[in-house]
């Protein structure tokens, strides 16, 4: 049997202490890519981290994990949650792909795996997710996952020199497994 966190492309498994060294290329994409810009940190500050990754235990249903290259065993991106509201029902979660990687399906596979737990199996109902408005990339992911655009955060997060748009996104419980039912029926698709 295959495990429960592995898909077509992808592995998500918890964060290894010797991540650190991919994680430290993935800060580095997002700066270069305008998403994120953060003081620098050292190699032992990313080592220090992982470490402790390695060794958190979930706070809650809010975790993060490494995403893994089914082929390679290369650990191409990460995907957690956070925020999550047991008594709401919703949740918000994140995913990042290093530049190296993306185009894949990657980032797709790993969304599908942790929405398909924190849906089916932690018995969520909202998930939501937040999206500078430049990134079209994830913007039109999260649109084939089926995610509907719910709001817009006018000059909400200020970075790289100037103040950027973020887009509020969510997909309930039923739409999720609607979308991935019709996607399954849907010849010549791949699954």
């Amino acid at each position: 049997m295959t495990s429960f966190w592995t898909g077509r492309r992808v592995r998500l498994r918890g964060i290894e202490p010797d991540d650190r060294r991919a994680f430290m290329r993935f800060a580095e994409d997002e700066e270069r890519l305008g998403d994120l810009l953060h003081p620098p940190r050292s190699a032992e500050g990313f080592r220090h981290w992982a470490k402790e990754q390695a060794l958190a235990r979930p706070d809650g249903d809010c975790f993060r994990l490494a995403v893994e290259a089914v082929e390679t065993g290369e650990i191409v991106g990460a995907v957690g949650v956070q925020h999550a509201d047991a008594h709401a029902g919703r949740f918000e979660y994140g995913v990042t792909i290093g530049a190296a990687h993306r185009g894949r399906g990657h980032a797709t596979d790993a969304a599908v795996l942790l929405l398909r737990f924190m849906f089916a199996e932690r018995r969520f109902h909202k998930c939501e997710a937040r999206i500078f408005a430049h990134n079209e990339a994830s913007l039109t992911l999260h649109r084939r996952l089926g995610f509907l655009e719910e709001g817009r955060l006018r000059d909400h997060v200020f970075f790289a020199g100037r103040h950027h748009d973020l887009v509020l996104m969510g997909i309930l419980a039923d739409e999720f497994t609607s979308s991935r039912s019709e996607r399954s029926r849907e010849p010549g698709e791949e699954r």
